[in-house]
């Protein structure tokens, strides 16, 4: 007589269903980048946005950390130029500090960036709705449609924020080169340069990710049905 075979216990089919949907880490990371790559003029508007927004937060930070580098020498013709072009100092001040106007256009500006970003992937979900509903066919997880969709961000994120931190600390650096002379380069402490750099390119980072939460959601959330049910 033929032995039978066992029926499979449910909770070892269902392990191993959700290995066979649940990707490695390694190989979300490879279709991210692949979809950025295919989807590369898109990607590259909604990066370009980032690093302008970033690159203006870099620069204000960077021109504060001058002004005080300036200061610390003691030089009142160094003071009395800063005072011209536009800081607020008292004779007691010993620190320079950006003046609110600059920083609600920094703010202003960071909020328009996430807007954008925000309409952008909207727009991505909605020409992705096939690719989505064939994944999630296939058996693609709901946290791994999420987790792709954070991971274009956090790439988009990193090279827009860090190109535009750098762009705004050279540009700062240059321009005041110009206006105060090679003190502006020397006398900053590099650290707080350096330090401001990565602040802006972390805040970046942040609002390329909260940018793409509720478009993530959406498309996690999708049925796969309805996704490939849709004319686009």
């Amino acid at each position: 007589m033929k032995a039978t075979a066992k029926p499979t216990p449910p909770a070892t089919e269902s392990l191993q269903i959700h290995r066979q949907v649940v990707l490695p880490w390694g190989k979300s990371i490879a279709i991210a980048f692949n979809s950025i790559r295919v989807r590369f003029f898109r990607s590259l508007i909604t990066t370009m946005s980032l690093v302008l927004a970033v690159s203006f937060l870099s620069f204000v930070s960077v021109n504060t950390n001058v002004a005080n580098g300036l200061l610390s020498t003691g030089d009142p013709a160094l003071r009395q130029a800063l005072i011209r072009s536009g800081y607020d100092l008292q004779p007691e001040d010993t620190r320079a500090d950006s003046s609110p106007k600059q920083r609600w256009i920094v703010i202003l500006s960071l909020l328009v960036c996430v807007v954008g970003i925000v309409n952008a992937q909207l727009m991505a979900v909605t020409e992705r709705f096939r690719e989505i509903g064939t994944m999630k066919c296939l058996g693609a997880l709901d946290r791994f449609v999420l987790r792709l969709f954070l991971l274009e961000a956090s790439m988009q994120g990193l090279v827009g924020a860090g190109l535009g931190a750098l762009a705004g600390a050279l540009f700062a650096l240059l321009s005041n080169a110009a206006r105060f002379g090679t003190q502006a380069v020397t006398t900053p402490v590099p650290g707080d340069i350096l330090l401001s750099v990565a602040i802006a390119t972390g805040v970046g980072c942040l609002l390329s990710v909260l940018g793409v939460l509720y478009p993530a959601f959406v498309a996690a959330r999708m049925q796969p049905v309805e996704a490939m049910r849709a004319e686009h």
